[in-house]
């Protein structure tokens, strides 16, 4: 969900939690829009990240540490001057807005304690983080907005700090306090939005998933009206705000990352009904989830635009080898009739002698069928000369047919290597899977090989997955990884398992000579059938089969076996539930 003040109450309550009475050690300033603040808590390093870029302004503890600037911006050295060293009194949020007040007390030149505030606006465009004093005066900012750029609010050293004026809605934290129905009910009445608009609308902090999912919580529809409610679903629609409110102030938060087909969708502070049935991952920490939930989402947008152009040179190539191969099949439909031309050649050598010249058509007996059968003549030429016509046409269309066998089975085999790298493609999580699959196109002539540019290191393995009866499952991520698994990693008494008839990856399951068990059978399958090109439909055939009956054809394209005395199973495409380990 967007980073409303839900999700923000829920990052103060950690903050709290850990840095309550705690030392400001290190402060750094490593991008213009950004601060690092470091503390030490129990001899342990805890590290704040501070971004107010206007894209994703955001809060939360990291890990790793990020280089700074040989010479720190004049920002940093004024809060080094200050608060380094300071101690943090209390941290609160504005109400249940997108702002976070730091407190922070500190010894002047004089060895005086002092109070100093730090203010995080974490709202867009208008991301701040603004320093003042105890009387509200501004110190600094990070980004100093003058009246030439803001008429209604300045942020400029000197200036008296205030919030701006289109943030001043009402605070939903009151409603648990003296917020009651009728004042509610008054509120909302004067608004002439839907449902969801105008809770988003009067109150501070939420954000349209969050209005989505009150209405849902009161049964009301989100489309409608709040005057065309009835009075119980008011009140209704009054409770489901008032209780999660108090969620919020008793910081009841369990924040988790739900997913979409394994991509990150959506993050939310607490379980939401509006995504109920979804796949979920739990976190302790929230700071841990935003870390997380970015980092995926960056990888597998970052994924997207470098498989993009891999996606646009295999679909140019799968869509010209399909056309070429269906037009090599219409050529060989019209080789079909070389068997006729033969026997009209044949059955004029043995009845044409004695017969008229000059003839547009003749009729003579079939004698395979014992049938009349009539053969047309060129009236320009003899009867042993149409006769030698016809064998030449069956002669042309034979070598044709010949020709064209062996470029149809040739260009059926390019068709289905193309969709099995597709595939792969369609199922690519992390950016070292591209390198693979970059290599099998310049392998086989479908991209240029790069001349002077560094190869890059292959990292990428397999998926690697434990049933439930503790056998360890390959997965085969490309092509290449399919043929090494098949020949190299699996042994002759091993199980593998493919999706039947479709391109899909190859699925190993290595028994160290036991017997597997029916549910691990079933799972190998539900893995065979979700990493192939049947990923989303109801039921997948796989087929499964011991390694040993595997063969690769001489000179078969990547990922290409054939094998026999296998069995098969319907399965539904899904790896849930299947333990995945990390390689």
């Amino acid at each position: 969900m967007a980073f409303d003040g839900v999700s923000v109450a829920c990052v103060v309550k950690e903050l709290r939690d850990k840095l309550i009475d705690t030392r400001i050690n290190k402060i750094a300033q490593p991008e213009r829009d950004e601060l690092l603040l470091t503390f030490k808590v129990n001899r342990e390093q805890l590290r704040l990240k501070i971004s107010v870029e206007a894209s994703l302004p955001i809060v939360h503890f990291v890990e790793e540490n990020k280089k700074s600037p040989l010479t720190a911006p004049n920002f940093c050295m004024l809060l080094r001057k200050y608060i380094q060293s300071g101690r943090i009194v209390q941290i609160d949020q504005v109400g249940l807005e997108r702002i976070i007040r730091f407190e922070i007390e500190h010894l002047d030149e004089l060895g005086d304690l002092c109070t100093k505030y730090l203010i995080i606006e974490l709202m867009g465009k208008h991301s701040n983080i603004i320093f003042i004093n105890s009387e509200g005066v501004i110190i600094d900012s990070i980004k100093r907005i003058s009246a030439v750029v803001s008429s209604l609010r300045e942020v400029y050293p000197g200036k008296v700090y205030f919030l701006p004026e289109e943030l001043k809605k009402v605070n939903p934290l009151k409603i648990t306090e003296d917020l009651d129905f009728g004042q509610f009910d008054k509120l909302l009445a004067e608004s002439a939005q839907p449902l969801a608009k105008t809770l988003v609308g009067v109150f501070e902090g939420f954000s349209p998933i969050l209005a989505q999912e009150l209405c849902m919580r009161a049964e009301a529809d989100s489309l409608c009206m709040y005057l065309a409610l009835e009075d119980a679903g008011k009140k209704q629609l009054y409770e489901a705000v008032r209780q999660v409110m108090l969620q919020i102030k008793e910081g009841a938060f369990s924040p988790s990352i739900l997913y979409q087909k394994d991509v990150p969708y959506e993050f939310v502070p607490f379980p939401f009904a509006i995504y109920e049935g979804m796949d979920s991952e739990c976190y302790d920490s929230i700071s841990k989830l935003l870390a997380n939930y970015y980092e995926k989402k960056s990888s597998y947008t970052r994924v997207r635009q470098k498989t993009a152009d891999l996606r646009k040179v295999v679909m140019t190539a799968l869509e010209r080898n399909v056309k070429k191969y269906d037009l090599q099949n219409k050529q060989l439909q019209d080789t079909l009739k070389r068997d006729h031309y033969k026997l009209c050649g044949e059955l004029l050598n043995v009845y044409g002698y004695g017969q008229e010249e000059g003839q547009k058509e003749i009729t003579v007996e079939n004698y395979y069928t014992n049938e009349p059968m009539k053969i047309t003549l060129d009236p320009d030429l003899t009867l042993q000369e149409n006769a030698k016509r016809y064998y030449d046409k069956y002669s042309k269309q034979k070598r044709t047919y010949e020709a064209l066998s062996i470029l149809i089975e040739e260009t059926g085999k390019d068709v289905e290597h193309l969709k099995s790298i597709l595939s792969s493609l369609d199922h690519i999580k992390e950016q070292e899977d591209v390198a693979q699959i970059r290599d099998e196109l310049e392998q086989h002539g479908y991209l240029k090989k790069r001349v002077g540019v560094k190869k890059e290191k292959i990292v990428s393995k397999p998926y690697h997955f434990v049933s439930s009866d503790g056998f360890h499952m390959y997965v085969g991520k490309n092509n290449y990884q399919n043929d090494e698994l098949t020949f190299q990693v699996a042994q002759g008494g091993d199980w593998w398992f493919h999706a039947k008839g479709m391109p899909g990856s190859h699925v190993i399951v290595k028994t160290l000579g036991k017997e597997l068990p029916d549910r691990t059978f079933e799972e190998a399958g539900r893995l065979a059938a979700y990493y192939s090109s049947g990923k989303d439909q109801e039921k997948v055939w796989v087929d499964y089969v011991l390694k040993k009956f595997v063969k690769k054809p001489p000179k078969a394209k990547p990922g290409f076996v054939i094998y026999d005395t296998n069995y098969s199973l319907a399965i539904q495409p899904s790896i849930e539930g299947i333990a995945r380990e990390n390689n």
